[in-house]
Order: structure tokens, then sequence, then C-alpha cells
């Protein structure tokens, strides 16, 4: 029976996404192409023109980022033109989507060699710009959707808001949880653990948005970022909790990892670094959006035959501070084996890179503390959520 083996993964140190940020001037198409040429250039023996194909995630598919920029990606890097790619959109879970696809492919033999990867270049496609037309909201969906969800569907960082008062998450909580992510983050980049992971790009070494010295008393005096009357009129009375210190930052960044199956890698003399054991996507409540990661987690679990104390590593996006939280309290997850080199609140989140990004990590944490199954699961705009087990080999 064939598998589905990470050979390698890598990431690009994650920028800030703004005009300030270290690749404001570097273009989306380029970031992507530095990802996929480093996966090549440190796999001893692959030949580019063997790959399959090469699936990337991306969320704003417009403008720089559009007309399948994965494809472009892989041209940009030099691969011959006989490799072919697609670009997937499942919101941020876009490149674990894309992973997801690239294990099917290959379990199911319709590849041998694949490449799953991610990009986001939020500093030159900011967040929403796939839904303005001439500038303005575009309506994405429509008159069926509106009779079903009267009021339409709400920003992510309201959802946020409704997830910390239905699991009676103080403020307090959310910026203790946001600060050790940060302690966490500062402290695994000290001491070297992304050093494996990261492939510079220019003379970026490092993650731009890890502050070393955030606690919980530099973040008490942010102000709240979605506070709005006219969610209160709709939702009823909301305590405002969700700044830009819980939550994440705007990010570029890429990510790429070579998937192909056990007897493959054997034959080109590689060592596989995982097996992807399950994986899945569930939809979820629309309006809470946010939540899917619960169910998904419980679905990927009994399809893998496992039990949450079984798994020795998650990585939980952090998309908000209470998305995690929630899920801790829903699942009874060790809150030690959670983003234990810190999550997307300090690293960062380059939305269609963040699954690529996550999985790169997860496979890091694994391989240092000599666990063996990780999963990983994503939050979606819309209510979807991927979750993703792998199991450490070697």
């Amino acid at each position: 029976m064939r598998d589905a083996v990470i050979v390698d993964a890598v990431r690009t140190p994650i920028a800030k996404g703004k005009p300030t940020g270290a690749y404001h001037d570097i273009h989306p198409v380029d970031l992507h192409a530095h990802a996929l040429r480093a996966l090549v250039d440190r796999t001893p023996g692959l030949d580019p023109a063997d790959l399959d194909d090469i699936i990337g995630g991306a969320v704003g598919q417009v403008g720089e980022q559009s007309a399948n920029t994965t494809r472009l990606a892989a041209l940009a890097a030099g691969f011959p033109e006989s490799v072919p790619g697609v670009t997937v959109d499942r919101q941020c879970g876009s490149s674990q989507q894309a992973l997801s696809f690239a294990a099917q492919g290959v379990l199911a033999g319709a590849y041998d060699l694949v490449i799953a990867s991610g990009v986001e270049s939020m500093s030159r496609v900011p967040i929403g710009s796939s839904t303005l037309v001439d500038g303005r909201r575009a309506d994405v969906g429509g008159p069926a959707l509106a009779r079903r969800y009267p009021g339409g569907l709400i920003p992510q960082g309201i959802a946020a808001e409704l997830i910390a008062r239905k699991w009676n998450l103080s403020r307090a909580q959310l910026d203790e949880f946001s600060a050790t992510s940060h302690q966490r983050a500062a402290d695994a980049g000290k001491r070297g653990y992304f050093d494996s992971q990261i492939v510079a790009v220019n003379e970026l070494a490092t993650d731009e948005t890890i502050r070393p010295g955030t606690t919980v008393e530099t973040l008490a005096p942010l102000r709240t970022a979605f506070e709005d009357p006219r969610w209160v009129e709709r939702f009823g009375p909301i305590d405002w909790k969700i700044t830009a210190g819980n939550s994440s930052p705007v990010n570029d960044g890429a990510a790429a990892l070579l998937i192909t199956t056990s007897e493959i890698a054997r034959k080109h003399g590689w060592r596989p670094r995982a097996r992807i054991h399950t994986a899945t996507a569930v939809g979820d409540d629309p309006i809470y959006m946010l939540t899917g990661i619960i169910p998904a987690t419980a679905k990927v679990l009994a399809r893998a035959g496992l039990t949450i104390k079984d798994i020795d590593a998650y990585e939980v996006n952090e998309a908000f501070a209470p998305v995690v939280l929630a899920w801790q309290a829903e699942t009874g997850a060790d809150p030690a084996r959670v983003n234990v080199d810190g999550g997307a609140i300090a690293i960062g989140h380059p939305l269609g890179a963040s699954g690529a990004r996550l999985a790169t990590t997860l496979l890091s944490v694994l391989e240092r503390t000599g666990g063996r199954y990780g999963l990983q699961t994503m939050c979606e705009a819309g209510g979807t959520a991927n979750a993703t087990v792998i199991e450490r080999l070697g």
C-alpha cells in the first residue's frame, strides 16, 4: 500500500505585512519562488522536472497574487515549464488544504512527487482585496445566502468577540495567552529551534513580529479593535476584549513541503521526516466561524483512531487568542503541548502560507521532543476548518 510522507519542509522568515516590512518590495511570486527553490536545493538529487505538481495556497487571489500564482512561482523558481502548478483557496487553511490534496494525490497514485506550499503578501495584497470591486466591498454572498443568514455574515474579529463571550474568557486570559505566545516564540528563536526551518530572504533570517518583551502589563493598555454598537444591536451586550495584542498581525511569508511515498524516498536516498497520517476538513457555524477547529479535531482523531491524549504536540493557529482557548477547553488538550514554540500571535499569520508554516513548525517540534503524533488545525473564514495528524518517522 502507498503512503504519503514529508521529505522536508521549509519556510521563509515571517515579515511584517506593512510598507515597513522586510518583504514589501518583493513580489509575492518571487517570495513563493524563494521557498520552492530552497526546498529543491536542500533535497539532494531532486530534479524539479520530476515533480508531478505544485499545489499552493493563497487567500488574496487578486492583483499580484492572481492568475494561478503558484504556477507563476514555479516558473519564477526556474523549474521546467513541464511542471504544473495550481492555487487553492480555503481561506486561512489554503496551504494546509494544499498539503491534504498533495497527500491524497500521492496515496491515490496520481502523484509520485509533489510540493505543497503557500504564500501571502499582505503588504502588497491587503486582506480583503479580493472582495473589492472598484474600491467598494462586493456582495460576495448574494440574496439566497442573505435569506439564510439575516443580517449577513460578520467580520472575524466579531466572531472572536462572540467566542470570548460564549466561553467566558476574560481580557486577562486572552492577554496572558498572547504574552505566552511571544515568550515561547522568543525563547525558541533564541535557542535556534527555528533555524532548520527557515531559509533567509535577503538579510532577513528571523521572524519580524516576535516581541520578546511582551507581557500582560504591556498588552493591557491596548484599545479594543472591533467595538461597534451595530454588533451589540444584533448580538446583545458584548464586553469588548479583542485587541491588536491578542490577535494575529498582518504578515508576508511563504512555506513549502515535499511529499512522496516511503518507497520513492528510499530510492532517492531520502529519509522521510513524517507520515501524513490523517487529514480532514469540516464546515461549522459561519457566524461563530472560527470554532470549526473543535469538530475538525474530533473528526480527524476519530478517523485516525487516536485520542487527544495520544497527540504529543499541537499546532493550533492563533488567529485570535479566544479561538485557541475555546479549543483547549472543549478538547481537553494539555496547554503545555499547544504551540510550544509560540504561535501566530507572535510568529505571524501570512494567510495562505500559514498551514504550511504550521506543518513545518510541527515537524520541528516532534523531532526535537521525540514525540510521535502531531496535530495541526486551522480556523477559516466562512466557518470551515482543516485538521491534520502527522506521525514522526525515524
